[in-house]
């Protein structure tokens, strides 16, 4: 069956408008209840599409890395967030190291990035021989700060040492300031790569995340807001970029009947499966955000009134996913401490996580430099992540509500 042909076939499955399914817990038949006595951070939620899109994925005889399915799953998140060029990859790490390969980083290069992040956002550039920076974060949004960052900018081009990259994080499925930092890093040269792994869905100043930098990498992890399982992708706006990456990723081959390599590639094309199952999931995009934001909204409304307890802020300039409902709990103002919350949480079998630990504060990282860093360390102390799936039912929260709400008397 030649490529034209399985296009052709699998037409039906690229066209279909999926209903959001309820969410389904780990061992779960589709269609089936949740199982009650356990309530997970963020699991997989299904749209119940995805046997199908798998099936004609099988029945094409397309399952590597290539065929019509990864394709039509780079255009579908072309769409989806407006980059002109996408490439799919195995992870939302190899997308990172990719773009870290594309922009030249080198042994003894400077990456500057967020300290608030989780570690796949700098472990690829440290991989690579790179020394990162830290920077802190703004309250306003928990993202990098630009005035640190302008600030930071100005001492390394006086003393003649930029970084090679600037790695702004999208948070928990909120943007980065991202316009101010990409223009902050034009005016001295300094490409962008926006970590956006999380923020499939999220905006800022009417753009999707990650529009506006170099490269942007995406994830589509099995907690993510969308999902493959595993799985990634590398988008800009340069076609030149994306077909070097595309390159890379199939191990450097060049163009010649025998195998030639100029310079050695990775294994990190996404395989077809994967994609049939991405193609399943982005047509509920928007539902799947919808749902988050209102669960995010119902934790705010039902612990709003208890004292100390306060939430991660939306600044005016973006609109969250929320992947993750974000939670502070400020002891000094009467909220019970953040470990505490979360043991109860857990004794009922309710997952929830600490914020990201600042790198900073990371054991691999305790000899690299940063600049600031206690508003980082103040949220990891605090914050907490409470159950997010969009299809937490609100029974299920109201359980995780109730827990919370004991926890600190009210």
């Amino acid at each position: 069956m030649t490529p034209v042909e399985t296009a052709s076939r699998l037409g039906p499955v690229l066209a279909f408008r999926p209903v959001p399914g309820r969410a389904e817990m780990p061992g779960n038949v589709p269609g089936t209840a949740p199982a009650e006595e356990r309530i997970l951070l963020s699991p997989p939620h299904l749209t119940g599409t995805e046997p199908t899109a798998l099936q004609a994925a099988l029945h094409s005889g397309w399952i590597a890395p290539a065929g019509p399915m990864p394709t039509a799953f780079e255009e579908a998140i072309a769409e989806a967030t407006g980059f002109e060029q996408v490439l799919a990859t195995t992870t939302g790490t190899a997308a990172l190291h990719l773009g870290y390969r594309l922009l030249g980083v080198a042994p003894g290069d400077e990456v500057w990035t967020s300290t608030l992040t989780f570690i796949a956002t700098i472990a690829p550039a440290v991989q690579m021989g790179a020394v990162p920076r830290f920077l802190d974060v703004s309250e306003e949004s928990w993202t990098l700060d630009p005035a640190r960052l302008e600030r930071e900018l100005a001492r390394a081009a006086r003393r003649g040492r930029l970084p090679r990259v600037v790695v702004p994080v999208d948070l928990f499925g909120q943007c980065c300031d991202l316009d101010t930092i990409a223009a902050l890093c034009e005016r001295w040269g300094v490409p962008v790569l926006c970590d956006s792994a999380a923020a499939l869905g999220a905006t800022q100043r009417g753009r999707h995340a990650g529009r506006g930098a170099r490269l942007a990498a995406f994830s589509f992890n099995g907690n993510k807001i969308i999902t493959t399982g595993g799985g990634g992708a590398l988008a800009s706006d340069d076609a030149r970029l994306i077909e070097r990456a595309r390159m890379l990723a199939t191990q450097a081959k060049e163009p010649a009947p025998h195998y030639q390599h100029e310079t050695t590639g990775f294994t990190y094309g996404l395989s077809a499966l994967l994609a049939a199952v991405g193609l399943a999931q982005l047509p509920a995009l928007a539902e799947r955000v919808a749902a988050r934001r209102a669960i995010f909204a119902r934790y705010r409304e039902a612990l709003g009134d208890l004292p100390g307890i306060g939430f991660m802020p939306e600044p005016g300039w973006g609109r969250a996913n929320r992947w993750l409902s974000v939670a502070l709990f400020t002891p000094r103002s009467g909220a019970p401490e953040r470990e505490a919350v979360r043991r109860r949480l857990a004794a009922l079998d309710i997952e929830s996580r600490p914020v990201w630990k600042p790198l900073h504060l990371q054991p691999a990282f305790r000899d690299a430099p940063r600049s600031g860093g206690a508003i980082a360390a103040q949220l990891f102390e605090t914050g907490l992540c409470l159950p997010s799936g969009s299809g937490l039912t609100p029974a299920q929260q109201a359980r995780v509500t109730a827990a919370i709400r004991k926890e600190a008397g009210g």
